[in-house]
Parts: C-alpha cells; structure tokens; sequence
C-alpha cells in the first residue's frame, strides 16, 4: 500500500513538474521568465542605458524608466521550476489599418478611414497602413509596463497624425538663385497634403521612432495612400485644381517660349561673331603682308602695287584713267 502511493506520488511529481515544465520558443518568438512574479533583471540596467531611449523628451525619460530584463531566445526543449512562468510574444511585422482601433473596432467607420480636422477647418478622411512588431529590446514594457501597448500606440500615432495634418504647410519649392519661390496656391491645406504625402509620411516614422521606448512597439513605417476631402467640398476643389493647373501650364509654355528665344539669340549672336571675324581675318593677314614687304624695301612694295593693279584690271571691264595735260 505504501509503496504503491510512494510510486504514484513519484508519477504525478514527474508528470506535474518535470514534463509540464520543459517548453521551446519559436524562430519567430521571444521569451521572458519571471521568478514568484518578477521579471530577470539584467542587473541595474535600464531602458534609459540603451540607444531606444534617445528619442525620449526630458521630461519623459523618468516616467519610461523600464528594467532590461533577460530574453530568452528561440530553441529549446528549456526547463522551468512550477513557480516561475514563461511568457511569450511574437516579433513578425505585422500590418493593420491606420483607423482600427482596438477598444472599438465600430469607431472609424468600422476600422477603414480616419478622420481628421486640416488648418483651413475641413473635415478630411485618411486611409492608409502601418507596420509594427514588439521590441525586443524592451520587452518589459510590452509584458509588464503597459496594459495594452497596441491600443497605447494606435492612440499615440492616431493624435501625432491628427496634430500634423491640423498644422500641416506645404514647404516652398527652391528656385534657381537657392531662394524660396511662393506657393501657387495658397490656404488649401487638402491639396498641400495630397501633393506632400511622402513628407507626411517620412515626418509620422521620425516622430514615432520613441514609441519603442515607450510601449515596446516598433513603428516600422507608416503608409498614408488616401486623402479625401468632405463630398460638399469636393467640385469645388475639382475646379481649383484644374485652374492651378491650367496656370501651371501657361507658365510652363511661357517658360519654355522665353528660353528657346533666348538660345535663339544667343546663337545669333554667335552667328554674327563669326562672321565679323570672318571679314576682319582677310585684313589682318594682308596687314600681315604688307608689313613683311615694307621690310623688304620700297621695290617690293610698288612690285606688289603694279601686281594688284594689274589683278584688278584684268577683272575690270572698262578702266577710266585721268590723263594729264
């Protein structure tokens, strides 16, 4: 009797604790073990130690103090004891919409467009992407430090987008001297966004780059593809639009008329150089001549005189000479 409990206790011990306690992490996994409910500690070290925290304000780097804490790789069989407990998260990349929300998936029109307020008071809808993964580098703060850290970071790139597109300008374009040339079209933010959406979109990846160290979630990029503006709004900025472009196109005629003008004279200016020194070459070399005889003696300059004279009358058909009384 005894020795059949000892030999079922024996059983259970190594069915409860030995068996259950042997686990593995996946190639797309990451681990953390926590002792009585405590996390590892990687000594005294924070996320404050670590590169992630430089894109933190002053004034936030004490409230996102995180311990590093030990990550445990992908492999295994690896062992724990019944008080400890191993928690896993995935770091693949994922993407969402841009307008999910997760504590309402109702809100946004159902998760599919964003809506948002420009400088000029119109009332826009966004639609777009993003992809994001868990930190591996702060994995406390995805586990231990907040409670829902997508729902903190869709909130946290939801009102950063918001205050953009509430401040957004388009930026002035360069001109040839360097200096900034004026914007055609002036006070429609929509048109600027739309024209402006790779900016939008660099600006949202800089300005979520701390949301590592804030909530353990990479930002990898942010797509922002559609901005549409409200239906009653919509011919009207149709007709804008199309005069802009209409004026961008006469310039752009105008433009190209004055620099082929330009080159036009430019080359006649060529043309006509070209050809003064082509009637002051002959004058040079027979100066040229002239001086290379005159150092010959005067008999070598009337010999070249009676020459060209005699040239001159054979070309001549009637010759009228002065005859002296």
């Amino acid at each position: 009797m005894m020795t059949g409990l000892i030999i079922g206790f024996l059983a259970w011990f190594v069915v409860r604790f030995i068996l259950t306690g042997l686990y593995i992490v996946g190639p797309n996994e990451r681990a953390a073990k926590t002792v009585f409910g405590r996390a590892q500690r990687l000594g005294n070290l924070t996320t404050l130690d670590d590169p992630i925290s430089a894109s933190l304000r002053e004034t936030e780097r004490e409230r996102y103090c995180y311990p590093q804490i030990r990550i445990i790789m992908p492999g295994g069989p690896y062992f724990k004891w019944p008080w400890e407990r191993i928690h896993k998260i995935s770091i693949a990349t994922e993407t969402c919409n841009m307008a999910f929300d997760p504590e309402s998936p109702q809100a946004n029109r159902n998760g599919t467009m964003l809506d948002a307020v420009t400088k000029d008071q119109l009332d826009t809808g966004l639609t777009g992407q993003i992809r994001f993964q868990a930190s591996e580098r702060n994995l406390y703060a995805y586990l231990f430090g907040v409670s829902n850290p997508f729902a903190h970071v869709m909130g946290f790139f939801v009102s950063v987008l918001r205050e953009r597109i509430a401040t957004f300008e388009a930026p002035g374009k360069k001109g040839a001297d360097g200096s900034l040339e004026a914007v055609l079209v002036e006070g429609i933010s929509i048109n600027d966004l739309r024209k402006n959406l790779r900016d939008l979109n660099e600006h949202m990846d800089r300005e979520c780059q701390c949301s590592q160290a804030r909530y353990g979630i990479v930002l990898d990029a942010s797509l922002i593809t559609g901005i549409d503006p409200p239906p009653e709004v919509e011919s009207a900025l149709a007709a804008i639009n199309t005069a802009h472009n209409q004026v961008s196109s006469d310039i752009s005629l105008a433009t190209a008329g004055a620099d082929q003008r330009i080159v036009q004279s430019r080359r006649a200016v060529e043309i006509e150089t070209l050809k003064a020194l082509a009637d002051v070459e002959p004058l040079q070399r027979l100066a040229t001549q002239l001086g290379i005889l005159k150092q010959n003696g005067q008999a070598a300059m009337i010999a070249y005189l009676r020459t060209v004279k005699l040239g001159l009358f054979s070309r001549a058909k009637r010759v009228i000479a002065e005859v002296q009384p």
